[in-house]
Order: structure tokens, then C-alpha cells, then sequence
């Protein structure tokens, strides 16, 4: 809205707003806080607010605003009623601000963040901000420079920093590293000085800086070098900037010295002597001549020659290998075979003078023939090599030798020289023939190959060697060979899968392909174990469960290439590492116990079962009450839960608890479980009588009330529940002048008239009502006493009350005429009650006489259940007994407890 209000206003105010624009310049540096003042543009654009002059009344106070938050205006708070500007919470980083060779400017007022060149230290927040109202309009241009701190040390784009110089180079060689250390920092806080911790007396830096200011490292030659002393040397250079205190930066350098060609072959000995007896064989070796190069490479590479002043017959008669310098004879010595020969021998490098060194050769003439030995191969020979196989047997001939000497002068014997499981005996009946043959089996695996000599000798001491070279062929009889026959491994639970497990190694001590191995898994092996046929590296595609099965036990096989193949095979067991993955479990999500009320404190309520299938402190469970832990206890080992207290189902009837499992692992897993504690009622509380509430009451009964006329009732409660709370009503003591003419029922407790009233009815009843329930393993009850006055009306209340509060005789179910009160009709004749009182006293003997045998009886039973009786909750009431009314006048229903 207030864009679109300037572009209303700009059309009329152009030439105002152009005149009246304003440019402020600050400066701060990076890293501040925020709340940190960096100016006032009231104050600093003299506005009215800030040098004491106020506006008038009716004009609006002077208002600060961007133009608009752009990059810029994240980085700033401005307090648009004084014009304040402070930093804000997001720190200023001058480096992050104002990259190298970055520029941001955004059109339209917008703030903008400008770096003027990427050399330049300048680093400029421009904000655009708004004063209103119109009669102070004006752009404020700002001009932030944000100043650069020293929060960065320098640092190698490589950690490793190689350099190559020539052994050759002269002192004051100077070359540049061409990883110069870095500092995002500006001016005296960038880097400023290189060294070396280390320069080994011969090299130092210099550091040169462009036109542009970049510094660069320059490595000196300060010494000389050779590379034969030393190839390489490794220090560390350490970059520093300018700042206080200043920060540096390393990294490794290493220095290598390349070869030049600086030296030339050289001769150990300028001279060998070498005596050669004249029956020496053709392509003997004389004598070697072996010169040295210091240098590396191409530098390094020797040839041999002859020198041209060696003489044909010389070259001729000695062969000179010009790789290796090695002297052997190539013609065969005659008669004519000059005695003497000077080999002169040059060892020649590139760039060099060649290197001399001379062989004299001194043949010594024999003038008879040495022995001759001549072999006749049966085992197969070729150029001079045997080749048997390791599983020949014993005795097996190699080859037959025939001796003789030449000139047939002399005696020649023969016997083997050399190491090995071999025997040259005489081969009879023949003379001067020889069998060479084995003694032992070969082994391949324990020697390969053997060297043997058969020498022969003449009477005059001449002999001659004959070298013979057996080589063993190998056969697969060998097994590979697991390096650990039972292979114990282990893996955490929940791997990922193509999991790693070992690298199986087996050894044959075969060769070629019948040494090669290869690796099966054994038919017991689980498919999601493999086995790589070639590496022997055993893995497992799937994830393992520890609480699905615990260890894994297989076999696996090392399988050679030879014909027929050999295996041997390794066991492997896995056990799987227990993780903490599984919650404790309850076997049910929700218990339910069935406790008596009144169940004792502390006593057993019921067992909570919970499970954890991890293994060690992640299978622990400790469980808790999460609710009623004022009540109710569990024991975390068992499980067993209690109550501290006894409990009362008339308080409360059931209990809904929480309980939490927490296991032993960490982070420990948890469960809960809902508990259900449903109290069962026992028989503990008597009825309770709420009508009438006094046994002092009393209802007026007119005598003109019809037979079967509800007069009143009995109305009794009982706490308990069920069969214990089912409730009857029984009139258990009657007194009146008609006591019969009153019945109660059962159920409801109604009290209605049975028979109608005459005129010597009048006067006071009183029915004591038993409210029993129907309890087990006792019944309780309680009673009350229902007085009830036939009258047609109430004259004398005080005489009443007076009758009430006597005691009343009451015989249980006695039915006694009661004595008229102060009849208010006509006056009856004596004679014509005298019929009914005779009936009556007859009837009464014989009352008493049945209520005084039931009571013996009934005595008797009481006797025996004497116990029982003492542990009673009711009020007991004997037959015949007598109510106590002034008992009854205090509490009107009386209910006794143990």
C-alpha cells in the first residue's frame, strides 16, 4: 500500500522527492551482535525529532520504513519511530556477504549488497529507506561498510603438497608452490608469510606478491644436492596472516629430488685371475664382470663389451654376455689352444667413459683324457632335466650310467654326490655300468627339485661331474586345509542385509590348479547364508532374529581343482548378538481379578505375567503402577500385585490400574497393560431401616379402615449387592389389643389391615419388624419397632408418647390381647368378654407349653452352634425375649458389628 501510494504521489512530487533525496555512510564490523546501534538517521539527517524542534500538533509524527527487505534488510533492525538502525539477530559474515568477484545490486530500492571489486576490502550493505509523513519526505540512500575482522585462518587447498626438484640444481633456485594457502579474510588479515618448520639446512621460502596482491610461495635452494645421499625430504609449511593474534594454517610438503645422470659404472676390481684346466666342458662358466651405476633408471643401464684390443682367438674361445657380464667357454681346448688370454672389459653407461676391468685367463693343459660318463635316461629327460612324478613308488629307476676310460689305462669309479632321496649302485653282472634310482617317495610339497652328481675318477686322480637335475611333478594328494576347522562367529540381531560374516581361508599344498581352492556351503546350511565360491567370503542375505533362533551351525567345504577333486570341510556356528529390539509383552492386553471386599492389606490379588524375548538386561522387566500407586503395589519380580489396603466394595467396587513393563535396555522399551480389579460383595452390612426412622413413632389407624387397606410400610436399603442385598420384611413381635389384624408382606415391607376393626380394638400396637437379607454364609438383619393407634382420633399425645417410651413386653409371635386405652365409644358389658377371655387364657397355655418345647429344642441346636452363634454379625433376638424400647429410642435401626 504504501508503494502504490508513492506511485500515486510520484507524478506530482517527482522534482520534490529528486531534491530531497539524501545518501548516510556507517561502517561496523563484522560478527556483531544484535542490538548493536550502528546509527541514528533522525539524528543524522537533522530532522525535527532530533534536534529539539517538534512538529505541530496536528501534523503526524515523523516515520521510518525500508522500502523493502531484500538481502540486505535481514541483517538490520530499524525502529520506525526514531529511526534507528541496529543489527539484528542474523550475524553479519563479511566473507559469506561479499564473496570474491560478487556484485548484487537489485533495482527499484531494494536493499542490496555490493563488493566493488574482487580485490577491494570494501564490503557495502545499501539499504533504501522511506521518512514520512509528506511534509518530511525523502530516499535515504545507506551505506553500510562492513569491516573485516580476523575470524579466519588460513588454509592449503591440499593437504599434501608435492614437489619435484633436480638433484643438479644450482643455490638460489626458486620454484613456485603451486598450492598457495588460502584466507577468505582481506588487507593485513589475509596471509601474509610462509616458512618451514624444517628446512634441513639447504632449502628456505620467499614469498612475492602481483599486482593484484596475491601472495606466493617461492621454495630456495640454499645447498646442494645429491641424490644418491638423500631422495626426498618432508617438512611442513605453515601460512600465516597478518591479524592480532595472528592465525596460521599447514600442510605436508614433500620435496623429491629427481636423478640425474651423475654417475658413471664403476668396477669393484680393476683385475681378475682365472686358471682354467683344458678338459673344462664346453659353455662352463669362467668368470663374471659385474660394475656398478649409482644412478636410477635409463641412468642406471650397463652393457659389457670386449675391448678392441682383446684378440680373435680370445673372443672366439670366450663368450662375454654384454647384459650380465658373464665370461663362459665357448670352444672346445685342444693342443693348440694358446695358454695365456687378457680379457680386456669395458662396462659402458650412457654419457659416460666406459669402466675397464681386465680378466686374465691361464689354461692349464692335461695331458690324458679325463674319464668318460654316458647316460642313457629312462625316466623322461629333457636337456638334462628328470621329471618324475611325487607318487612314484620306491626303486623307481631314473637312469642307467656307463663308465670308461678313453685311453684304457687307468681304473675309473663312480659314485653320486649330492642331496636327496636317490641311490647309484652297480648294475651287475655288468662292469661299468651304473643304475641311479629313488629310495624314498617324493614330495612334492617338501622339494621340488634336486641336484645331483655323478662323478667319476681315475687312478691318477682326474674325474669328472655329471650334473643331473630331477625335477618332482606334482599330483593332488593333498586336502585343502581350513586354517580354523570349528569357526566361531557372532552378529548383532537386525543386520543389514548381505551382511559381512569372515573370510574362510583354506590352504592346499598342491600346485596349479589342483592347489586351487574353492569354497561350498554344506547341505545343513540355511539358503540365506553364502558363500563365495572363489574369496570365501560368507555372508547372510537376510536379517537374523535372535528371538527366532538364536545360533546357526553348518558346515562348509574347501574343494581343490585337481582330478579327483579333494574337500575337507569346516564347521561354522553363528551366535546371534542380542539388541534390544523387542517390548516387554503381557499375555494379555487386559486383566481382570475377581477379589472378596475386605481381602486383607498386602494380601496376593493376582499375578501379572509379562514377557520380554530379548535376551540378558534387555529381557529384565521391571513393572510398575502408573495409577493408584497409593493403593495398590506390585512386585516387580513376580509380578504379584497388592493392595496396602483393605478394601471396601461399598467405597468403591472396582479398580481400573495401569500397569507399565519397562525392560533393562538402553534405550529401554516399554508396554502397558490395563488391570481390572472387580470387588465381590460379602455379606458385611445388616439393612439399613430408612422408614420409620424412630421407634418412637407413631400412625393414627381409624377404625372404619377397610380389610386389606395398606395402613403403612417398612422401607430398608442394604450396601451389599446380590443375594446379600435382596431384602424381607417378617413380624417377628407383636403387642396389641388384636395383634393378628396387621400383616406385612415379605417383599415390600407394606403393612396392611387383615381383618376389620371392632370396638375393643382400640388402643396401641406395636409390631417389631424383622428387615432380614438373604446373605451367605449368614443372613443379617435388623429391626424396628412399627407402633401403630387405632383411634378415631389423637386427645392425649403425651400419653402416647408416655406408653412409647415404656418398655414394651413383646413375646415373640405371641398373639395376647391387649388391654383397650381408654375406649371413646359406648361402654362394653363385662359378661360378654368373659366367653373370649376363657378362649383366649386356653389358647395362651397352650402356647406357651409349644413355644416352651420349641425352645428347648431350638436351645439345644444353639448349643451345638454355640461357636458359630458368638461369631455372628446380626443382632440376635431370642424367642421370648424381651425389647429393650429405650434402646430402640436412641438409634433407630441398631446394627452391630465385630
Amino acid at each position: 500500500h504504501l508503494l502504490l501510494f508513492l506511485l500515486f504521489l510520484g507524478p506530482f512530487n517527482c522534482f520534490a522527492s529528486y531534491s530531497r533525496a539524501t545518501e548516510l555512510f556507517y561502517s561496523l564490523n563484522e560478527g556483531l551482535p544484535a542490538g548493536v546501534l550502528i546509527g541514528s538517521l533522525a539524528r543524522d539527517l537533522r530532522l525535527p525529532t532530533a534536534v529539539g524542534q517538534h512538529p505541530a500538533a496536528s501534523q503526524p509524527p515523523l516515520s521510518f520504513t525500508l522500502a523493502s527487505r531484500g538481502l540486505g534488510g535481514q541483517y538490520v533492525q530499524l525502529d520506525n519511530r526514531s529511526g534507528d538502525l541496529h543489527t539484528s539477530a542474523v550475524e553479519i559474515d563479511r566473507e559469506a556477504l561479499c564473496m570474491e568477484s560478487s556484485e548484487a545490486t537489485i533495482i527499484g530500492g531494494e536493499a542490496a549488497v555490493s563488493s566493488s571489486s574482487p580485490s577491494s576490502e570494501s564490503c557495502l550493505l545499501l539499504l533504501d529507506v522511506l521518512v514520512l509523513p509528506q511534509e518530511y519526505f525523502r530516499l535515504v540512500k545507506v551505506k553500510i561498510a562492513i569491516r573485516d575482522v580476523n575470524d579466519n585462518a588460513p588454509h592449503f587447498p591440499v593437504p599434501h603438497i608435492c614437489l619435484s626438484v633436480p638433484e643438479n640444481s644450482p643455490v638460489n633456485t626458486r620454484l613456485a608452490i603451486e598450492h598457495p594457502a588460502l584466507d577468505p579474510d582481506v588487507g593485513t588479515n589475509s596471509v601474509q608469510t610462509y616458512r618451514l618448520r624444517e628446512n634441513y639446512g639447504v632449502f628456505t621460502l620467499d614469498v612475492e606478491e602481483n599486482e593484484s596482491g596475491e601472495r606466493t610461495p617461492y621454495l630456495i635452494v640454499m645447498g646442494a644436492l645429491d641424490r644418491e645421499t638423500q631422495e626426498e625430504y618432508v617438512t611442513v609449511i605453515v601460512a600465516e596472516d597478518g591479524g592480532t593474534p595472528p592465525l596460521m594454517g599447514s600442510a605436508t610438503l614433500t620435496i623429491g629430488i629427481s636423478d640425474i645422470n651423475d654417475n658413471c659404472p664403476q668396477f669393484n676390481d680393476s683385475q681378475l685371475n682365472i686358471t682354467l684346466y683344458g678338459n673344462t666342458s664346453l659353455g662352463s662358466h669362467v668368470a663374471t664382470a659385474y660394475a656398478v651405476d649409482l644412478d636410477l633408471g635409463s641412468n642406471a643401464q650397463i652393457t659389457y663389451s670386449y675391448s678392441q684390443k682383446v684378440s680373435q682367438p680370445s673372443r672366439e674361445l670366450f663368450h662375454l654376455d654384454e647384459s650380465t657380464g658373464a665370461i663362459t667357454l665357448s670352444s672346445k681346448i685342444d693342443g693348440d689352444t694358446p695358454r695365456h688370454h687378457r680379457l680386456i672389459i669395458l662396462g659402458n653407461g650412457p654419457g659416460c667413459i666406459p669402466a675397464v676391468i681386465t680378466v686374465l685367463v691361464t689354461i692349464i693343459k692335461v695331458m690324458m683324457r679325463p674319464p668318460e660318463v654316458v647316460p642313457r635316461f629312462i625316466a623322461n629327460e629333457v636337456e638334462g632335466v628328470v621329471y618324475l612324478k611325487e607318487l612314484e613308488p620306491i626303486n623307481t629307476p631314473i637312469a642307467f650310467f656307463t663308465i670308461k676310460d678313453p685311453d684304457e689305462k687307468y681304473k675309473v669309479n663312480c659314485y653320486l654326490d649330492g642331496d636327496g632321496p636317490f641311490r647309484l649302485s652297480p648294475y651287475k653282472p655288468y662292469n661299468n655300468e651304473y643304475l641311479l634310482e629313488t629310495t624314498k617317495p617324493l614330495d612334492y610339497e617338501t622339494q621340488q627339485l634336486y641336484e645331483i652328481s655323478v662323478v667319476a675318477w681315475n687312478s691318477e686322480g682326474f674325474h669328472v661331474n655329471k650334473i643331473i637335475k630331477v625335477q618332482i611333478l606334482d599330483d593332488n594328494d593333498n586336502s585343502p586345509v581350513f586354517s580354523q576347522q570349528l569357526i566361531e562367529l557372532s552378529i548383532e540381531e537386525n543386520n543389514v542385509p548381505n551382511a559381512f560374516l569372515t573370510k574362510l581361508h583354506a590352504t592346499d599344498a598342491d600346485s596349479g590348479e589342483r592347489g586351487w581352492v574353492s569354497y561350498f556351503l554344506g547341505p545343513d546350511a540355511p539358503s540365506y547364508f553364502a558363500l563365495d565360491k572363489t574369496t570365501g567370503v560368507l555372508t547372510v542375505s537376510t536379517q537374523l532374529d535372535r528371538e527366532e533362533k538364536e545360533k546357526y551351525r553348518y558346515t562348509v567345504k574347501a574343494v581343490d581343482s585337481g582330478f579327483p577333486p579333494r574337500e575337507s570341510i569346516a564347521t561354522v556356528t553363528i551366535t546371534v548378538l542380542d539388541k534390544n529390539d523387542n517390548s516387554p509383552r503381557f499375555i494379555n492386553k487386559d486383566f481382570s481379578f475377581f477379589v472378596p471386599e475386605n481381602f486383607p492389606g498386602f494380601g496376593e490379588i493376582g499375578v501379572i505375567s509379562v514377557t520380554d524375548a530379548d535376551a540378558g538386561q534387555n529381557g529384565w522387566v521391571a513393572l510398575s503402577v502408573l495409577n493408584g500407586s497409593d493403593i495398590f503395589v506390585i512386585d516387580t519380580g513376580k509380578g504379584v500385585l497388592r493392595a496396602k489396603v483393605s478394601l471396601d466394595r461399598e467405597q468403591q467396587s472396582s479398580y481400573v490400574l495401569w500397569i507399565e513393563a519397562v525392560d533393562g535396555g538402553d534405550p529401554a522399551l516399554s508396554s502397558t497393560a490395563k488391570i481390572t480389579i472387580l470387588l465381590l460383595d460379602i455379606n458385611d452390612n445388616p439393612p439399613l431401616v430408612l422408614f420409620p426412622q424412630s421407634n418412637m413413632s407413631y400412625l393414627l389407624v381409624l377404625p372404619s379402615t377397610l380389610p386389606g387397606s395398606p395402613i403403612t410400610e417398612v422401607y430398608a436399603v442394604d450396601k451389599d449387592t446380590g443375594m446379600n442385598a435382596v431384602i424381607a420384611y417378617s413380624i417377628i413381635g407383636r403387642r396389641g389389643p388384636r395383634p393378628e389384624s396387621f400383616s406385612i408382606d415379605p417383599k415390600t415391607g407394606n403393612i396392611t389391615l387383615e381383618e376389620s376393626l371392632m370396638q375393643n380394638d382400640y388402643g396401641l400396637y406395636r409390631l417389631l419388624v424383622k428387615v432380614s437379607d438373604h446373605g451367605y454364609p449368614e443372613p443379617l438383619h435388623s429391626t424396628v419397632m412399627v407402633n401403630l393407634f387405632v383411634n378415631d382420633t389423637v386427645s392425649n399425645e403425651s400419653y402416647i408418647e408416655s406408653l412409647l417410651r415404656r418398655e414394651p413386653d413383646i413375646s415373640i409371635e405371641e398373639k395376647q390381647p391387649q388391654i383397650s386405652i381408654e375406649p371413646t365409644h359406648e361402654k362394653i358389658e363385662p359378661a360378654s368378654c368373659m366367653p373370649t377371655l376363657i378362649a383366649l387364657s386356653v389358647i395362651s397355655l397352650g402356647s406357651i407349653a409349644l413355644v416352651t418345647g420349641m425352645g428347648i429344642y431350638i436351645c439345644l441346636r444353639k448349643g451345638e452352634k454355640h461357636h458359630r452363634a458368638d461369631e455372628n454379625l446380626e443382632v440376635q433376638i431370642p424367642l421370648n425375649g424381651r425389647i429393650n424400647l429405650h434402646m430402640l429410642e436412641k438409634k433407630p435401626v441398631e446394627i452391630s458389628n465385630i
